[in-house]
């Protein structure tokens, strides 16, 4: 459908899909390959960033990806009309609880592609946004992506930046530890680097705040044949979860760090 430039070294996709996409969730990914790049390059795997509607009927899903090899450069020169290849919707997605009604968002660089769905998702379930907040890090302002999207929506946005470029000098787990400590919401989810993920599961942990976290991490199947992704679970010391087929979303208490 369309291929455009959102940040330096980033970009945003439409792709035309079928109905079942648009049963996709927050938090559900695509594989993706381009149909004339030949067996060599195996799909990817994006998150989907977004449902498309065209006069209110469903028309394909967006993902936002940053260019840092081979596929992703191949796919920032797709043209309108270019076929692309869509496996999907796969994976386990966020699972808003229906009690709770304040929601809290951190996201980290690339990891704020699943968190702006989410952000609909549940505007669209009636969520008060202005009672919410979301917590956006990056290494510098040309990493921060989405703020106006969330600000649009009515959410309460909070940007950090490693160099200072944008929001405040620092990881974007001290906004949300203050926030925690002062307000703690019903519930708290996460997308961004494990480092990230860690801090914010164990302050959550802390504060006795549910914590759903999206996990980022190399996927060559996408449906658990190759056993990849494996990432150790607490529940079963002994047995191995696997990302795409087990989360790529978990609750944080789930996993071990």
């Amino acid at each position: 459908m369309w291929n455009r430039p959102l940040a330096p070294g980033y970009f945003r996709m439409g792709l035309a899909a079928g109905k079942t996409f648009g049963r996709s969730r927050p938090g559900q990914f695509v594989m993706v390959r381009i149909v004339d790049s030949g067996p060599a390059l195996l799909r990817r795997p994006f998150s989907i960033h977004r449902l498309l509607r065209e006069k209110g009927r469903f028309a394909g899903v967006e993902i936002l990806y940053r260019v840092v090899g081979s596929v992703t450069r191949r796919l920032c020169a797709c043209s309108p009309g270019e076929k692309v290849d869509l496996l999907g919707p796969l994976g386990r997605g966020f699972a808003p609880p229906p009690s709770a009604r304040t929601h809290d968002m951190v996201a980290g660089g690339i990891g704020v592609a699943p968190i702006l769905f989410l952000a609909e998702y549940l505007l669209e379930k009636g969520c008060d946004a202005s009672a919410c907040r979301v917590f956006i890090g990056g290494r510098s302002r040309n990493d921060i992506l989405c703020m106006e999207d969330f600000e649009s929506m009515g959410y309460r946005v909070y940007i950090t930046t490693d160099d200072g470029t944008c929001g405040e000098q620092c990881l974007v787990t001290e906004p949300l530890r203050g926030a925690l400590a002062e307000t703690p919401p019903d519930i708290l989810y996460a997308c961004g680097p494990e480092p990230m993920l860690q801090c914010t599961a164990d302050m959550a942990a802390a504060h006795s705040v549910a914590c759903q976290v999206s996990i980022e991490t190399m996927m060559a199947c996408g449906m658990g044949a190759c056993l990849g992704c494996a990432v150790k679970g607490r529940r079963f010391p002994d047995k191995y979860l696997h990302a795409c087929r087990d989360g790529p979303v978990f609750d944080a208490s789930e996993l071990v760090w």
